[in-house]
């Protein structure tokens, strides 16, 4: 019994599992099923992408970049036809092994190439990686005959930039070059890939979500090698949008040129609008080599230059600003009514708490309108003592030192200007007023850029009216984008400050200063005929003593401020060279700047066409005969001793207009009928 028991429970358990097993393999079979039926029904449409992917591959098409031109709409930066080659890692699993022949064959360091697969190691495998940019016939050949053994190099063709040479107003433009891990981890560059080329300084970094235009791309056949054996479609690229700048090419050439090899910045603008005609800063540097892909050795060499040429001087030097500074001190002299009736002996200098300041010469008795061309030490340390440092500092912020004028190029700075607040928040202790007096003739704590310091001379010449420079203008942005410009480069901007009537005294003050005079700093930048008014600077450096050694490292930086005509002035220059000594040798610079200006001004007005469009009075060269008599109606029958007569005057467009009304087609058809020899009978 108890062995028949065991049996029986034998059995019940063996059915037991072959009940389960069953099951189990339904199970499993329904999974199966369900798979199946997910691979190839739910999943279809996605395998298909794939299998088409196999087969089809997406080529860029790179939008080429917009073109810049100068007011006048003669062309500065065009781009011109490349080829790229990259690298597609899923084309060849063992790309290592091929690294050697591919350096070879498009003369690349083998190192480099092997850093340049590790920065994009994170990067999807069918993500194309820039090897080669800018390859020349033979690398292209080298590439077409290993199609079979190098399935992994691609071409694209592309349009790459073309700037000036020789570092033409590179700071203004700017370069542009590839997209880096640090730029990729910012908000606006959150639709850029690695490889992607962006504007990197100036116009073309400011501007580039314009210039850049749209990729577009085309689809093409490849086989089982990655050779491409036809097209499908092409999706077109958007070009990048071309931009007129503010700029004006030949007062940029002259400036270029003035400033020669001088380090040091120029800035021409327009104060009426804030318009820059030029821009210049020097060592310049070439964006060209940017344009491709710069070599490291040669990156090293520009950010080493202990001259800093990637230093845009004009927004970025900050420096004290001399003498130039004294036109602010007469501004807040004049608007405390401190300025107006001050009288101040000058004989070489003068006491101020317990120390004595020197000048550069004995005046004598003096005022402002004689303090201002002469450039005297001692009025304007008087004057520093009685208006205070924080009555200076006041007015010069309102002029718009110590903050950033909000020019459309990027990395301004904002500069220092000192008072008790602010000696306070960065030395944690209180102003010494013996420093007011070296503030009163721009020297001590006060730092300046060029940029700045031109704005806030044009304003003062211009009645309070201060603007915000710019290289672009406001119509050719969408007002979007322009309103984002804005936001994006704060500043004192746009300002209109009520300025005391004795204030134009500041203006004829700086024109007497560029007039032949005793003393008068300002005399080298006197042009003929031209209303120009303007006021040097001679800032000493730290640790500069007594030197005057031009280009010497102790040598004091010179500056010059003018514009032309001296009230609401329609040109504004400023130049600074630094370690270029007396703000005298910046005058001269200046000069050649402004003669080039009105030079092409002179033309322009002696265009006839161009004053009878603004209808201005056209000088007008004529010669003409007597009339015929009454009621002649043969023009032939004139007679032949007719009198030709000469004529210079000036003709108002309008007048003009109406008086020959319903009479032009008359006096045409006269003319025409004249015999030939009396047209062409000379007087």
């Amino acid at each position: 019994m108890v062995y028949q028991d065991r049996g029986n429970r034998g059995e019940k358990l063996s059915s037991v599992k072959s009940t389960a097993v069953q099951y189990a393999i339904l199970l499993m079979m329904l999974a199966l099923a369900t798979g199946l039926w997910k691979l190839q029904v739910l999943g279809a449409s996605n395998f298909r992408e794939l299998a088409q992917q196999n087969r089809i591959r997406k080529v860029p098409i790179m939008a080429p970049r917009g073109k810049l031109f100068d007011r006048e709409n003669r062309l500065i930066v065009d781009n011109y036809p490349s080829v790229s080659c990259f690298l597609v890692r899923e084309q060849n699993k063992n790309i290592d092994a091929d690294l050697p022949i591919i350096a070879q064959g498009l003369h690349l360091d083998l190192e480099q190439l092997k850093a340049t697969l590790r920065h994009y190691r994170a990067a999807p495998g069918y993500q194309p990686i820039p090897i080669k940019l800018d390859v020349t016939a033979d690398e292209q050949a080298f590439i077409e005959a290993h199609r079979n053994e190098l399935p992994e190099l691609e071409t694209i063709d592309e349009e790459r930039r073309l700037y000036p040479r020789d570092g033409f107003a590179a700071h203004l433009i700017g370069y542009v070059g590839e997209v880096s891990e640090e730029d990729l981890n910012q908000a606006r560059y959150a639709a850029y890939q690695p490889g992607d080329v962006v504007g990197k300084a100036g116009v073309e970094e400011t501007y580039d979500q314009l210039l850049r235009g749209e990729d577009g791309s085309r689809d093409v056949i490849v086989d089982s090698h990655g050779r491409e054996v036809g097209i499908l479609g092409t999706d077109h690229a958007t070009p990048g949008k071309d931009l007129k700048l503010t700029i004006d090419l030949d007062i940029q050439r002259a400036a270029e040129i003035a400033l020669g090899d001088n380090n040091g910045a120029v800035v021409v603008m327009d104060p009426r609008n804030g318009e820059i005609l030029a821009l210049v800063s020097h060592p310049t540097y070439d964006p060209n080599a940017f344009a491709v892909r710069i070599h490291r050795d040669d990156w090293n060499k520009l950010i080493t230059d202990p001259r800093h040429p990637l230093m845009n001087k004009a927004i970025q030097d900050q420096l004290a600003p001399g003498s130039t500074f004294k036109i602010i001190m007469s501004a807040a002299g004049m608007q405390e009514g401190v300025a107006q009736n001050m009288h101040v002996n000058c004989t070489g200098g003068g006491d101020f708490y317990g120390r004595f300041f020197h000048c550069d010469h004995h005046h004598g008795v003096l005022d402002i309108h004689e303090a201002i061309p002469m450039s005297c030490d001692t009025f304007f340390y008087t004057m520093a003592q009685r208006l205070g440092i924080d009555t200076i500092s006041k007015y010069a912020v309102s002029f718009g030192l110590s903050q950033r004028t909000g020019i459309d190029l990027p990395n301004e700075m904002s500069g220092i200007m000192p008072s008790t607040q602010w000696e306070m928040k960065n030395y944690h202790q209180k102003y010494y007023a013996g420093n007011t007096i070296s503030v009163g003739i721009g020297q001590g704590e006060t730092q300046v850029t060029p940029i700045q310091l031109l704005r806030a001379l044009s304003g003062l010449a211009s009645d309070g009216h201060f603007v915000r420079p710019h290289t672009v203008g406001a119509d050719q942005v969408p007002p979007d984008f322009r309103q984002a410009v804005t936001d994006s480069f704060p500043g004192s901007g746009d300002k209109t400050v009520p300025l005391n009537e004795d204030t134009w005294t500041i203006t004829e003050g700086m024109a007497a200063a560029t007039t032949p005079g005793l003393y008068h700093t300002a005399e080298g930048a006197h042009i003929e005929g031209v209303d120009f008014a303007g006021k040097t600077g001679t800032a000493q450096v730290v640790g500069s003593g007594d030197t005057h050694n031009k280009g010497g490292e102790h040598t004091p930086n010179s500056w010059f401020v003018g514009m032309v005509p001296r009230r609401n002035p329609e040109i504004s220059v400023v130049v600074l060279q630094e370690h270029g000594d007396w703000g005298s040798n910046s005058a001269k610079i200046a000069q050649a700047i402004v003669t080039t200006y009105v030079n092409k001004k002179r033309l322009q007005d002696h265009n006839t066409l161009e004053r009878a469009g603004i209808n201005k009075p056209v000088e007008v060269g004529a010669i003409w005969s007597a009339p015929a008599p009454p009621g002649l109606k043969n023009p032939a029958d004139l007679p032949q001793d007719d009198t030709l007569h000469l004529g210079h005057f000036l003709v108002n467009p309008a007048q003009a207009a109406v008086a020959l009304a319903g009479k032009e087609a008359r006096a045409e058809s006269l003319f025409a009928a004249l015999p030939l020899r009396r047209r062409e009978r000379q007087p």
